[in-house]
């Protein structure tokens, strides 16, 4: 999926979705390293994998013109996470598709950031780069995020046991979500 627009920043009314910069590196790490806030996610990421996961983002900024954009509260600058689309894996549902994401420092959680960002991402998949559909996953056990999901007006789609995730893990069976393209009028 390319696209010739360009994505590289938006703002919500209290949000800054922006590309990736060298200061975001030692925050995300830290978010990154905490089992509260991956306790949905098979294990934390250690310094290098965090960097290098801003490094995969950071090619599908310049491939796709979006991606998984760098939070921050506009009112303080405090980096808070990321949230976007990135494109799914093959084994899960919407393989080939885009899925909208996120994941947020725990002092950044029960303000609404995650679903405020989400949607205005939404309008850039649906409006802007015309996806016909968008998809969301996350492992059953994440009641949060299916939370979300349906805020923003995704519909349960499946379940399935994550390819990537060990038979047995409480975390391999998995949920997705997934919207269609709403009429220009009702974009989120």
């Amino acid at each position: 999926m390319a696209t010739s627009a360009r994505f590289d920043r938006m703002e919500t009314e209290r949000l800054i979705m922006r590309r990736w910069q060298e200061s975001d590196r030692v925050p995300f790490a830290e978010l990154n390293a905490d089992p509260e806030t991956m306790r949905f996610f098979p294990n934390t990421l250690d310094r290098a994998a965090s960097d290098a996961m801003i490094e995969v983002i950071e090619t599908r900024f310049d491939r796709q013109g979006f991606g998984f954009w760098a939070l921050e509260v506009a009112a303080t600058g405090t980096f808070i996470g990321f949230t976007g689309l990135n494109p799914l894996p093959e084994g899960v549902p919407g393989a080939g598709g885009m899925e909208v994401g996120w994941r947020l420092a725990r002092h950044a959680w029960h303000h609404g950031y995650a679903t405020e960002a989400a949607r205005a991402a939404l309008r850039v998949a649906f409006g802007s780069v015309g996806l016909p559909g968008i998809w969301s996953m996350t492992a059953v056990l994440n009641e949060p995020s299916q939370a979300v999901m349906r805020r923003l007006g995704l519909t349960e789609a499946s379940r399935f046991d994550h390819p990537r995730i060990p038979p047995g893990d409480p975390l391999r069976p998995h949920v997705a979500y997934h919207g269609t393209r709403p009429a220009a009028s009702e974009l989120p």
